[in-house]
C-alpha cells in the first residue's frame, strides 16, 4: 500500500469513472486500474462495484476511501509543516468563487497577488455556492469565496468584507423619485432576479419577503445568471433589480443616477473565504486573504487581515 494508490481510489470515488480518474491523476487508465486491483488484493476486499455505471464504492470500499482521505490530508500536513518552518509560500491554490462576486472582486487583486506571490499558482473557477461547498468537502477545491453560508460543521468561514445592497431602478418606477427605499416598497412584478441556484437570488427573496412561488410577471419569465444582464433589462424594459455594493462601484456616472439606497439599516451581505476545516494549505490561504484585503476598494467595509 502506498500514497499513490490512495490517491487513485479517491480520484475514482470523485469522478466515478476510471478513465476520468486516470486523466485527473495524469496516468493511463490501465496503470490506475492495476494499482487499485493490487490494493484490493492486498486488503482482500473489493473497493469498487464495477458492475454499476457510474462506478460506486462497495460498503467496505466507502470506509476505506474515507480513511484514505484522512491519510492523504495528514500526509499533506507534513509538507505544510515543512513549508511553514522554511518560510516557503508556494504551491497550487484551487479557488471557487460565486458569479455575483467574481467580476467585481477578481480584477482588483489577481494581478497584484500574482506579482506579490509568484510561486502560488491560482486556479479559479466560477460556480454556485452549492457546488463550492460540495467540492470543498471532497477536496476538489482548497478555498471558496462566497457570501456567508450556513453553520456547516465541516467548513470554516473567514470574513473578508461586507457590502451593502442597492436598488437599480428605471425612470418608469415610483422608486426613481425616492431618495431612500424600503424592501416593502419593491413590487415583485417589477423585480428582475437571478436564476434559481444563485445565493444572491435567495438573499433578495428574503430581503423582499418573496415566496419561492411568487409570480414575477404573468406573461414573461426570464432567468439570468448575470447581474449586468439584469441591469440591461431594467434599462430597456423598466423595473428594478438589486445590486451588491462592489457592482455599484463599477458603474459609470450615467448609470449611477438609477441607483437608490435602502433606508437604514441597509441590507448587506458578508463575503468570506470558506475552507474545509481539515485543509492543509493554511499559509497559502492566509496569503490569499491578506492579498484580497490589501487591494479592496476603500469604500468597502473590510475585516482585519489574519
Amino acid at each position: 500500500m502506498n500514497i499513490q494508490q490512495l490517491e487513485y481510489i479517491v480520484a475514482v470515488d470523485n469522478h466515478r469513472h476510471f478513465v476520468h480518474a486516470a486523466e485527473h491523476c495524469n496516468v493511463t487508465q490501465p496503470t490506475l486500474s492495476m494499482m487499485i486491483r493490487k490494493l484490493e488484493d492486498e486488503l482482500s476486499v473489493k473497493i469498487f462495484d464495477r458492475t454499476k455505471q457510474p462506478i460506486v464504492p462497495t460498503g467496505i470500499g466507502r470506509q476505506i476511501i474515507d480513511q484514505a482521505k484522512t491519510v492523504l490530508r495528514e500526509a499533506g500536513r507534513l509538507h505544510e509543516i515543512a513549508k511553514h518552518f522554511n518560510g516557503d509560500i508556494s504551491g497550487e491554490l484551487r479557488i471557487g468563487i460565486i458569479p455575483t462576486i467574481a467580476p467585481y472582486l477578481l480584477p482588483h487583486f489577481v494581478q497584484p497577488f500574482i506579482k506579490a506571490y509568484p510561486d502560488i499558482r491560482l486556479h479559479i473557477s466560477e460556480m454556485i455556492t452549492e457546488r463550492i461547498i460540495s467540492d470543498l468537502k471532497v477536496g476538489n477545491l482548497d478555498v471558496g469565496i462566497v457570501a456567508s453560508i450556513s453553520e456547516d460543521q465541516a467548513l470554516q468561514e473567514m470574513p473578508l468584507y461586507k457590502e451593502r445592497f442597492y436598488a437599480y431602478v428605471s425612470k418608469d418606477t415610483g422608486l426613481f423619485n425616492k431618495q431612500y427605499i424600503l424592501p416593502t416598497d419593491i413590487e415583485p412584478n417589477e423585480l428582475w432576479l437571478l436564476e434559481e441556484g444563485h445565493c444572491f437570488r435567495t438573499q433578495i427573496q428574503k430581503l423582499c419577503e418573496l415566496s419561492r412561488n411568487s409570480e414575477f410577471g404573468s406573461s414573461f419569465n426570464y432567468r439570468s445568471g448575470s447581474i449586468e444582464t439584469l441591469m440591461r433589462m431594467v434599462d430597456r424594459n423598466g423595473g428594478i433589480t438589486i445590486l451588491p455594493e462592489m457592482a455599484v462601484n463599477e458603474l459609470t456616472a450615467d448609470r449611477k443616477q438609477f441607483i437608490r439606497s435602502f433606508r437604514y439599516p441597509e441590507p448587506a451581505r458578508e463575503v468570506c473565504l470558506v475552507v474545509n476545516r481539515e485543509q492543509v494549505k493554511t499559509r497559502l490561504i492566509e496569503a490569499l486573504k491578506t492579498g484580497i484585503l490589501e487591494f479592496m476598494p476603500k469604500e468597502v467595509e473590510v475585516q482585519e487581515p489574519i
